[in-house]
């Protein structure tokens, strides 16, 4: 197991180079929505993002096995195994390689008969299906590449596949203003972009050999009873995937089928700022799972109970006062960045304010579920959420529209996070519900309450411009931190995270693991 400071180190530099890689991404994105918008056209946009949507559903057919792989991975990495460790990488390779063939077959025939799911023009149909598959390739080559994904994040060692992506964000962003600038259409940019991503796959298969360079993947090295044993926790993953697709994803389809596509592309200005907010906040969680997985293996209660109260409480303070400021500047923010014609999204922004805090606040208790053996509790509470949301998506577009389906997806999150997820989190530390949210809860959300004041009186000051909104947030973060760390918390609490701090930025890099060490040797 990593000692205490050198996994606090491995997390720190995991948890920023995702931020690297989600700022870039995100400010990337932010000036190439209006971009590609103006240049596309909103209904060729929408098509864009309509068409898309339908690959997102692809990555439910890795089945659960890309999470399962690498707790496995972490496992025979711990005991030093590097035959299990060839036979499960190898096991999973065959088995992705087929499901990516399967998967771009499944494109194929959607692009045949993309007219009798949506309401298209024939241009748009012939369009539509050349996206489809080349964005179907590319996922469909993702599915064998992600076992090398796999054993860089079994090893710990995010951050190096942090920087191909951070690399890859940029090429992207690049190749995709020259396509525009030269007078391509749609088709084209998805062509070059998506060849520029198919490429970085090298980049990420080096660096699986990087970090365990007895790395052999061969196809004797399959074994069905490793495949036995990977499927038994995968076919969980794969329902809380398959929830998380139908919460996350079904809504620009429902939205597709009943409205149009000019209404997806309303709706995708909405969803595009409340993805900044859960992509920024939510970094922390996913590089606590191994550490979850180490905690919960050797029974460390006590570690689990810190993880719970620390993770929400930090997870709580970066998603409220940043769902909190865009919902309250909704209607400024989307005016000055893609028009009055998306005015339509700014009550959809303030219902999904509510739900990306939900969601991010709930996605440490969701880590101590998936990781330490409650994954079938998540897996079917995943599941009830999806088909709420979905049912009542479906049923209230038709009477209140964008608006409906931000209700349908808002209802289900408020019930199961708070009355599901949360307990089962808090029974599994064993720590009463009322002393998690008195530990964890309160202190992030009051000092929320006292910027919301200053927001609503600071909007009455100034005219809607860039720079004022800049001020307003700044000032509005400066008084969130102030009243967190000097009120909401403790004089030990404080310390304690100072202390943390100086240990990530003392001398010295992040020492090998002794089973690291061992795998490195030649078998």
């Amino acid at each position: 197991m990593i000692k205490d400071q050198s996994q606090t180190k491995l997390i720190f530099q995991n948890v920023s180079v995702n931020y690297l890689v989600t700022g870039t991404e995100l400010l990337i994105g932010i000036f190439m929505l209006p971009f590609n918008v103006a240049h596309l056209g909103q209904a060729a946009y929408g098509l864009w993002v309509l068409v898309a949507s339908i690959t997102v559903y692809f990555s439910m057919f890795d089945l659960g096995y890309g999470v399962a792989q690498v707790r496995f991975a972490a496992k025979y990495r711990a005991q030093g195994d590097v035959k299990a460790l060839n036979e499960i990488t190898s096991t999973m390779f065959c088995v992705f390689s087929g499901i990516g063939l399967l998967t771009f077959l499944v494109a194929g025939v959607i692009a045949l008969n993309l007219d009798s799911f949506f309401e298209l023009t024939p241009a748009q149909v012939r369009t539509g299906q050349i996206v489809l598959l080349f964005i179907s390739a590319y996922v469909a080559l993702g599915f064998p590449v992600s076992v090398f994904g796999g054993i860089v994040n079994g090893f710990q060692r995010q951050y190096m596949n942090g920087a191909v992506a951070f690399v890859t964000a940029i090429v992207v962003a690049l190749v995709n203003v020259a396509v525009l600038l030269s007078g391509y259409g749609l088709a084209e940019l998805v062509a070059a972009t998506t060849g520029v991503r198919i490429l970085s796959y090298l980049a990420y298969a080096l660096n699986a050999y990087r970090v365990f360079p007895s790395l052999s993947i061969r196809p004797r090295f399959f074994n069905r009873d490793r495949l036995r044993e990977i499927t038994g926790f995968s076919v969980f993953i794969l329902i809380i995937d398959l929830a998380n697709k139908l919460n996350y994803s079904t809504d620009t389809i429902v939205i597709g089928a009943f409205m149009g596509t000019a209404a997806v592309a309303v709706w995708a200005v909405a969803q595009r700022l409340i993805e900044i907010v859960q992509r920024i906040t939510d970094q922390l969680n996913a590089a606590l799972f191994p550490v979850v997985v180490d905690s919960s293996t050797v029974e460390q209660v006590d570690k689990l109970r810190k993880i719970l109260i620390q993770g929400t409480r930090l997870s709580l303070a970066m998603v409220v006062p940043l769902a909190t400021v865009l919902g309250l500047t909704a209607r400024p923010l989307v005016n000055l960045w893609v028009g009055p014609n998306f005015e339509g999204s700014v009550n959809v922004i303030h219902l999904l304010s509510i739900v990306v805090a939900l969601r991010v606040g709930s996605a440490t208790s969701t880590v101590i579920l998936k990781g330490s053996g409650l994954h079938k509790i998540l897996a079917f509470s995943n599941l009830g959420m999806a088909i709420s949301n979905l049912v009542l998506s479906v049923v209230l577009v038709r009477w209140y529209g964008l608006i409906g389906v931000a209700i349908g997806t808002l209802i289900p999150m408020v019930v199961f996070s708070m009355f599901v997820v949360f307990p089962a989190a808090c029974r599994r530390v064993e720590l009463s519900r009322w002393t998690v949210i008195r530990q964890s809860i309160w202190p992030a959300a009051w000092p929320a309450i006292v910027m919301a004041g200053f927001i609503v009186l600071a909007r009455q000051q100034g005219g809607a411009s860039w720079s004022w909104m800049m001020v307003q947030a700044l000032l509005a973060a400066g008084i969130y931190a102030a009243l967190f760390l000097l009120f909401a918390i403790s004089r030990n609490e404080r310390d304690w995270y100072f202390n943390k701090v100086k240990e990530v930025f003392r001398r010295g890099s992040v020492p090998s693991t002794p089973a690291a060490n061992e795998l490195s040797q030649p078998s």
